[in-house]
């Protein structure tokens, strides 16, 4: 059985480069109008195409703000994945993903802003393919968490998708803050806060050894 490849990467294969600048619009366009507000039309004009070159690659407005992250998280999850390998130790590797997880976002404003208050409110970008791209990006981190068990570097007792959550979850508050209210100026500095906390809680820690108390009695006559 052959994969297909679906309706919307056939048309994006046209040209690659027009339709990689119709995102970019699109993106800018979303972040500061919102996605109910946000026309084709507005799009066109930044991209600096027609209405009608836009359906050429995108069959509608939705299918637009979808195809969003895939490109982005593409990029990242090929460069997580040419780094870590080169990077020695569970923990080591963890706080790189938490750096560059925190990067993603500050280095591309517009990207968070679509992702924090637009994306994630809708259930219909769960189906698409670009959610599976942005899904694969978070096995790095069960991954790096496992090694970290196996080595005991981290806990045995861990639940490496429970601590993915708390990380995923931490990282989306403090964007979603800033997407609203421009706060924390500095996501990246943040890194060492976020991972320090982190590790203290999951780190193996060598067991005491036992105490052992020799209670001698004697009978005083």
């Amino acid at each position: 059985m052959t994969n297909k490849t679906p309706k919307s990467s056939q048309k994006n294969l046209k040209n690659p480069k027009k339709a990689a600048a119709i995102l970019k619009a699109a993106e800018y366009i979303f972040a500061r109008k919102g996605f109910q507000t946000a026309t084709i039309s507005d799009i066109a004009k930044k991209a600096k195409v027609s209405e009608a070159t836009i359906y050429e690659y995108f069959s509608s407005k939705e299918e637009l703000l979808f195809a969003i992250p895939a490109e982005i998280i593409q990029q990242y999850q090929e460069k997580n994945r040419e780094i870590l390998p080169y990077i020695h130790g569970a923990a080591n590797k963890l706080r790189f993903l938490i750096h560059r997880h925190l990067a993603l976002y500050e280095d591309n404003p517009d990207y968070a802003n679509v992702v924090m208050l637009i994306l994630k409110g809708n259930p219909n970008f769960l189906k698409t393919e670009a959610y599976r791209v942005v899904q694969s990006s978070a096995r790095n981190y069960i991954q790096v968490l496992e090694e970290g068990i196996e080595s005991n570097e981290f806990r045995p007792d861990l639940d490496p998708y429970v601590i993915r959550a708390m990380i995923w979850g931490s990282i989306e508050h403090l964007v979603t803050r800033k997407s609203l209210l421009g706060k924390p100026e500095n996501l990246t500095s943040l890194t060492d806060t976020l991972f320090n906390t982190l590790f203290a809680g999951i780190r193996a820690t060598a067991e005491q050894p036992p105490v052992n108390i020799n209670v001698h009695m004697t009978r005083s006559e």
